[in-house]
């Protein structure tokens, strides 16, 4: 049996440039500090999730 995109590890969006704004979002990779705080906790489908939020802060998208 073949592995599938759920099997595979979900990588961090970090990027080694931590820096909260006053929304508490990081400059870089858009986490606020409790999903940057809580990340290694997280299963990989409430990591996905964080991801989702990441894409459409990068789209401008605030207080989410």
């Amino acid at each position: 049996m073949s592995e599938t995109n759920t099997q595979t590890p979900v990588r961090s969006p970090c990027v080694g440039i931590c820096a909260l704004d006053n929304d508490d979002l990081c400059v870089a990779c858009h986490r606020s500090g409790l999903e940057i705080a809580d990340w290694g906790a997280m299963s990989d489908d409430e990591k996905r999730a964080v991801w989702a939020l990441i894409r459409r802060r990068e789209q401008g998208e605030r207080g989410i």
